[in-house]
């Protein structure tokens, strides 16, 4: 072979290592999609919400490089676990090991913090171990998820279950006008005749009038005999009675009535014993500077590592160096404000996810392929500068950064960009576009021409209604706040991440009657829940096929009759193993279509129930004649969902879809306050505009919006503005400024030069 030919030839090889070959995608709504995408650089997807980015990068890349690394070392449990699928793909070559940086809460373990998930507890209890006075031994000593370091009162926990006894009782009430509000004591029900029997109320004083002594008898009677027309009663105290008939272990009541009211007055207080620090007395004893270690872990980040600095003991030098480095990582991520006990469960996707990434910053791995799904979602755009440095960082340790974003801050870092669209679910699925920053903003495509859009201040902002009070709110790390909530307009509430601006908002405004907080939680219920159960659309849908076949809605439930009786309806069987997720495989009985064949006969404007499960919500409109659900998939297409299927396990949903299904939900309802948070969530540029749209609805049909958000646009579309800060932490907790966009973007807040830079 010639020499030039053997140049070529190696010069081709290099090049095709130098790429991930994707060749044939079909995963979900992907149209057969085939490109290259360079490694070790920083790749950007983009498109609108449902056009197939996640299934591309997410559903075909990732999971097929998972895939292989299953197969390849857990072949030892091959013979009881099911294997993965493998993704709907021709070829694919050239993977990487790949680690998907998600915004998935972290577990809701009350014992995983942010300590133990970053590792930074352990190195902070080594350090006491050998620098603490008195010591208490070694590192395990000052854990609190071991026995020998937890406190006994909690085991390690830091709270106590407690009843709020305010939902138990209304004070303002006597024992016979009603002032017991647990589910059973009606003022006239034999429940209360028992306790009035023991002689030891006065039934027509208000409770808010009883004495210490009278009240405890109330709430925490032991059982005590009383007699009543010669039969033997037994009166126990109302948090006795609660405790041991719905709270005690294997007791969880059915009826959703108690449910409902246990989830009102169930609550935790803080251990008594520990003082929440979740230790035994002998590690809470130690001490280093004064602080013992719970006192260290309740100190925010940059505070903790100022205490570090001043630690002069030469033994534990090399471990406080390890952790002063993981809690700058944290600092540079924009999490400084957090702290080692924070639990992990109360994290926000974004920044579980940003927390994920510390623990990749300092790996030596390198040629991974590091997955993201817009790590800038909770980001200020002051911010989002810092996390482009960190995504940077990692691509130049050799690393291939393939990340789903729509923000232009981003899009501008990347190496290569790939749009994919040219709409949502079946009409997207498409390459539209692949290259730089610079040629994107020519590019003939929705990203394109709106990448450059700016959202321009009204010319005329409305004017309140009136007002909504807080108070003196102190909530985290709220300063004594007293601020006035505008109703009647859309008011956005700003300010950096930690800032205050969801204590204020959730803290304040979040329990009030008439508030509708609309957040992108996950969204209670099992695997089996869906858009068409959660929205009730499936009960229409049930009668309707019912009516049209001459049978019982039962039979078109995948919970009831008609449901497969080898997969129980869930269209998959799930194989559970100690320690790992459930890995679920297609029923082998019905394909995964749920129901039995004696149902799938039975049709409703040629459609079977599974077939009609399937349908998207756009579909839904044009093929389903279903009178009473069209007003709820016409309020799903509204808030920009007209791509998720009916039947869409709600687990599959992101945040903002989740919150979005929830605002369908409650757009049915009567006028009040909306809260949303951070609405822009997984919106496309286009969608933002959608978005704004929809937010002047619900204001010009009578309600309040306020928007707890950190997209300019949306800032800049407000009638109203409340920026919280100036920092985060107890750098922030105070209301900077209070007025109009316009204002705000003259104010010299950081938030107003931002916005002030945004519009110009």
């Amino acid at each position: 072979m010639p020499h030039s030919a053997l140049e070529d030839q190696a010069r081709h090889a290099a090049d095709s290592h130098g790429t991930i070959r994707v060749r044939g995608a079909r995963e979900n709504n992907l149209q057969d999609v085939s490109l290259d995408l360079p490694k070790r650089r920083i790749t950007v997807f983009t498109g609108v919400s449902g056009s197939g980015k996640s299934s591309l990068v997410f559903g075909t890349i990732a999971a097929e490089s998972q895939r292989l690394i299953n197969e390849t070392y857990t072949s030892f449990i091959q013979s009881f676990m099911p294997a993965l699928p493998r993704p709907d793909v021709d070829e694919l070559e050239n993977l990487s090991a790949a680690i998907v940086v998600n915004q998935e809460r972290m577990g809701s373990n009350s014992r995983s913090t942010l300590g133990t998930v970053t590792d930074a507890h352990a190195l902070l209890r080594i350090i006491f171990s050998r620098a603490g006075v008195p010591s208490a031994g070694h590192a395990g000593k000052y854990s609190f998820n071991l026995a020998e370091g937890m406190c006994s009162e909690c085991e390690g926990s830091g709270s106590i279950s407690a009843l709020d006894v305010d939902v138990l009782l209304d004070r303002s009430k006597s024992i016979a006008g009603g002032a017991i509000q647990v589910p059973g004591f009606s003022a006239d029900g034999w429940l209360v005749k028992v306790l009035l029997g023991t002689g030891r109320f006065d039934p027509d004083l208000p409770v808010r009038e009883f004495d210490a002594e009278t009240l405890d008898f109330l709430l925490n009677s032991p059982a005590i005999k009383v007699k009543m027309d010669n039969v033997n009663m037994t009166y126990v105290g109302l948090e006795t009675r609660i405790r041991q008939n719905y709270l005690a272990a294997g007791k969880e009541p059915k009826q959703a009535h108690i449910k409902a009211f246990l989830e009102r007055a169930a609550t935790f207080a803080v251990c008594p014993l520990c003082d929440g620090g979740r230790l035994n007395q002998e590690a809470l004893s130690s001490r280093i500077d004064g602080k013992n270690i719970a006192e260290c872990a309740q100190l925010q980040v940059t505070d903790l590592i100022q205490f570090l600095e001043r630690v002069d003991e030469p033994s534990v030098a090399p471990v406080i160096g390890n952790l002063i480095g993981t809690l700058q990582a944290l600092v540079d991520i924009g999490l400084g404000y957090l702290s080692l006990d924070r639990p992990s469960s109360t994290l926000s996707g974004g920044e579980a996810q940003r927390v994920k990434m510390v623990r990749h910053l300092g790996s030596p791995l390198s040629d991974v392929s590091y997955v993201f799904d817009e790590p800038t979602v909770g980001l200020h755009p002051h911010d989002i500068a810092r996390m482009n440095e960190l995504l940077k960082d990692l691509r130049d340790k050799g690393n291939t950064i393939l990340v789903v974003e729509h923000k232009p801050e981003v899009m501008a870092i990347a190496d290569h960009i790939v749009d994919i669209g040219p709409k949502a679910g079946i009409h997207g699925g498409e390459i539209v576009f692949q290259g730089t920053f610079a040629e994107l903003a020519t590019a003939d495509t929705l990203t394109g021409s709106h990448v450059s859009t700016r959202v321009p201040f009204k010319e005329e902002p409305r004017s309140s209604t009136g007002v909504l009070q807080i108070r003196g709110a102190s909530t985290h790390n709220l300063r004594d706040v007293d601020v006035d909530v505008p109703t009647g307009v859309l008011c956005a509430v700003t300010g950096v991440a930690g800032s205050g601006k969801s204590s204020l908002i959730h803290g304040a405004l979040g329990k009030r009657e008439g508030v509708h907080v609309v957040d992108q939680s996950a969204i209670r219920g099992s695997r089996r829940s869906n858009p068409a159960t959660y929205t009730g659309m499936l009960d229409h849908i049930r009668a309707a096929f019912a009516k049209a076949t001459g049978t019982k809605p039962a039979l078109f439930s995948a919970n009831s009759e008609g449901a497969c009786p080898n997969c129980k309806g869930a269209g998959e069987v799930f194989t559970e193993i100690p320690g790992m997720a459930p890995v679920g495989t297609v029923c082998e009985d019905c394909g995964g279509k749920c129901f039995t064949e004696e149902v799938l006969q039975y049709r409703m404007d040629g459609l079977n129930i599974y077939e009609v499960m399937r349908l998207s919500v756009e579909e839904a409109q044009e093929k389903l004649k279903v009178a009473k659900a069209k007003p709820i998939l016409q309020r799903l297409a509204r808030v920009g969902l007209g791509y998720i299927t009916l039947g869409q396990s709600l687990s599959t949903l992101s945040g903002g879809e989740r919150q979005r299904i929830k605002l369908a939900t409650r757009m049915g309802g009567d006028a009040g306050v909306f809260i949303l948070d951070e609405p822009t969530t997984g919106l496309h540029l286009a969608d933002v505009e959608n978005l704004l749209s929809l937010l002047d609805e619900l204001v010009d049909a009578g309600n309040s919006v306020l928007v707890i958000e950190h997209h300019l646009g949306v800032v800049a579309h407000a009638d109203w503005v409340i920026d919280m800060g100036p920092g985060a932490g107890h750098d922030g907790g105070t209301v900077v400024f209070e007025g109009s966009p316009a204002e705000l973007a003259e104010s010299g807040t950081l938030t107003g030069r931002y916005l002030k830079e945004y519009v110009a």
